[in-house]
């Protein structure tokens, strides 16, 4: 029964909203619109409106996407050039040193009184306790052992050993084992100079404590030792003390800076008796 009552209610229910909507088609506004085509015009016109905003927004969020990926090529691009830019930059660069460089060694050339062949550095030891580097001239240029090894800067070393036809090894300055007679170009003191285990330094022994020495006096060689020309620089003073003994304990800073060698001129036979190096007496 209870059942009944509510299918009746409900199909009561239907068929009036049924009528309402019915008449309501009919009825017309102050505008002569049906309210019922007034109202599906309103709910359509909002969907219309949100459905709009929607398309503007993703229209726009796309164009900033677009933009964004346009930015972002364009940004590579043009750190790709700064990047091309950058390299040739230091291409420049370094041909301009090696230019300057390879001038000076010309100089240098000119001027030395000596026969030379330049060569160029091609290696280096990294052994900590031998420094030695490898030149890219040999016998069939006419270096031999003990060849002297000299920069535009001063000196570099001399060939150890027996060179290959196109290759030879010279043992650098500031090597331990290395030497070279050497004098105070200011009062002529002599000594003798070695490498030490500070690489950045060579020591003068063998200066008396009677000498005068001051810091930033010019050491260059004296000729003595039969491999080194008289009168090319060594280094100069940076530390000077009163020995134990009877001699001064002096360290002495090289002008040639050994990490950074690549032209060097090799010395291949001794000078007329009249000719002397520059810097010499």
């Amino acid at each position: 029964m209870i059942d009944f009552r509510r299918r009746t209610g409900a199909v009561l229910l239907a068929v009036v909203v049924g009528h309402v909507v019915l008449i309501s088609a009919q009825v017309n506004t102050g505008s002569r619109v049906g309210v019922f085509e007034g109202m599906t015009f309103g709910l359509f016109s909002e969907v219309q409106r949100a459905f709009s905003r929607v398309a503007g927004s993703t229209v726009r969020i796309w164009d900033g996407y677009v933009g964004l990926i346009s930015v972002r090529a364009e940004n590579a691009a043009l750190r790709e050039n700064l990047a091309e830019l950058q390299f040739r930059l230091q291409q420049e660069r370094a041909l301009a040193q090696r230019a300057r460089g390879l001038e000076e060694l010309l100089g240098l050339r000119q001027n030395i009184g000596f026969s030379t062949v330049s060569a160029r550095v091609i290696a280096g030891d990294a052994s900590p306790y031998f420094r030695t580097a490898t030149i890219d001239r040999g016998s069939g240029d006419g270096v031999r052992r003990d060849s002297a090894v000299v920069s535009p800067d001063g000196v570099v070393g001399r060939v150890v050993g027996d060179p290959g036809l196109r290759a030879a090894k010279v043992q650098l300055l500031v090597d331990r084992s290395a030497a070279a007679g050497a004098i105070i170009e200011r009062t002529r003191a002599a000594g003798l100079v070695t490498g030490d285990a500070d690489e950045r330094l060579v020591r003068m022994q063998y200066v008396s404590n009677l000498e005068d020495v001051q810091l930033g006096d010019i050491v260059v060689t004296s000729g003595v030792d039969g491999v080194y020309p008289k009168g090319f620089v060594i280094g100069e003073v940076e530390l000077v003390d009163r020995g134990d003994g009877l001699y001064k304990m002096i360290h002495v800073r090289p002008k040639v800076e050994f990490n950074d060698l690549e032209d060097v001129l090799v010395i291949v036979r001794e000078p007329a008796p009249s000719t002397l190096a520059t810097g010499g007496e």
